[in-house]
């Protein structure tokens, strides 16, 4: 490291701090989509949580942009919501864009820059009961969405996310059954997963044939899978079988236009082909791969390492383990596709805050390790900016930079909070900053002194 490194990890002139939110889980009353609906019933949720009021931003997002603006952040990724803007089929609602105007309109006059995410999760209600993903419709459908949202903001907004997480997306509600619309069905999960890469390259046509400046991509939930026993050769294979369904079937598909199996036999879609402009990642931990003969969870069953450090726990069990050097890995793996990469997600739940102020950093100095050996990376959003609603998690999991009481909307912000905002308006990490919130990582971050 040399003298002008040794008191700060400096991020490139430009880079992108922010946070990212999505529409269901932060604006509030969003009744038209079938989220709103599955979390009525009873047992869906965990305490019973209601997503509700959320945090309130469909009344009132910009309070929590000026505090964005305060923490020195310049860009914010967020969401809109299909339901909203198309609450019945072929009919628009000027009233709810006229909204999201509003929204991305103080974002730029707050300096930050936005992400728009077109679909997170959520679909209208007409949608879903004409079969939603599972039809070829949608294919349509989305089309004509896309259409009339980036027709009424690419004037406001030049970074597209056509759809975040597919493989979460489909696996909760398909293949695991446990978020709607609740099918274990593993034939309705693949044509799922056809019909959003196809939407994706619909959409990134769409996209561009209205904004041809426009940066479009998609965010993809991307795990580091490592075999449980490096020497054991089906371990390593069904570590790779992960990785393949995870990552390669999507981005290779989306590189030069051909549906890879299992979601077709290299059946070729033009307005697939070179439909990345970036490529979107959320990171939030690695995993080990141990072989099954089982076929369902693909060959291989996922586990931490025994003596791990994991973050607050959910429902179901165990979040995230600690694997910041994952992020490397996954960053550099990436390089093949020569576009560039931005952090999309990255994060952890931790409603006392001992744990995420050493996380992030943990992980930003393996971000920071990786564009210093060449990697383009153009950005980093925090999940996310204050408490939300998380989906079948409801209000159990923190993830918020700022704290967030539902009940009376009453913000308070974490000392990770005011860490992230000293990072952004440094654009980087300093000695002193380290020694402060982290004094365990001063020797890996910066060696001894």
């Amino acid at each position: 490291m040399n003298e002008a490194d040794s008191n700060m990890l400096q991020f490139p002139q430009g880079f992108l701090w922010g946070t990212a939110t999505s529409a269901h889980q932060v604006e509030g009353n969003n009744t038209n989509n079938q989220w709103w609906e599955w979390e009525q019933l009873p047992g869906k949720v965990w305490n019973g949580d209601r997503s509700a009021l959320a945090c309130d931003w469909w009344r009132s997002a910009e309070q929590d942009f000026a505090r964005m603006q305060q923490m020195h952040f310049n860009t914010h990724r967020l969401s809109i919501e299909w339901s909203r803007v198309e609450p019945q089929p072929g009919q628009f609602d000027p009233a709810a864009i006229d909204r999201y105007r509003e929204m991305l309109s103080d974002l730029h006059t707050r300096g930050m820059r936005p992400m728009v995410t077109l679909h997170h999760f959520t679909n209208p209600l007409w949608l879903e009961r004409a079969g939603g993903w599972e039809q070829p419709e949608v294919l349509t459908r989305f089309q004509g969405y896309v259409r009339y949202a980036v027709s009424a903001l690419h004037d406001l907004c030049d970074l597209w996310l056509t759809v975040n997480e597919p493989l979460v997306y489909l696996a909760q509600g398909w293949f695991r059954g446990i978020w709607p619309p609740e099918k274990p069905l593993a034939p309705a999960a693949l044509r799922v997963y056809r019909h959003l890469l196809l939407a994706h390259g619909i959409g990134y046509q769409t996209i561009h044939s209205l904004q041809p400046e426009a940066n479009v991509g998609a965010a993809l939930a991307i795990r580091h899978f490592q075999p449980s026993n490096p020497q054991r050769r089906l371990d390593r294979l069904a570590a790779g079988i992960k990785r393949y369904v995870g990552e390669d079937v999507w981005l290779r598909s989306v590189a030069d236009g051909r549906i890879r199996l299992p979601l077709g036999v290299n059946d070729y879609h033009h307005a697939l082909a070179h439909s990345m402009d970036f490529i979107g990642v959320n990171y939030y931990t690695s995993d080990l791969v141990r072989f099954t003969p089982d076929p369902r969870p693909l060959f291989g069953r996922e586990h931490y390492a025994p003596d791990a450090e994991f973050s607050d726990s959910g429902w179901r069990g165990i979040y995230s383990q600690f694997a910041p050097e994952g992020l490397y890995e996954v960053v550099r793996e990436l390089e093949c596709y020569d576009v560039p990469i931005y952090i999309t997600e990255n994060g952890l739940p931790d409603s006392d805050d001992d744990q995420r102020p050493r996380w992030l950093l943990a992980h930003l100095s393996q971000l920071h390790r990786a564009i210093r050996a060449g990697s383009d990376v153009r950005s980093y959003y925090h999940w996310t900016f204050t408490d939300n609603f998380e989906w079948s998690e409801g209000w159990g999991l923190r993830f918020g930079l700022i704290d967030l009481d539902p009940a009376t909307q009453v913000r308070t912000v974490r000392p990770s909070g005011h860490m992230m905002a000293e990072i952004a308006a440094a654009n980087g990490i300093s000695r002193d900053l380290v020694s402060r919130y982290a004094p365990e990582l001063l020797a890996p971050l910066f060696g001894q002194s």
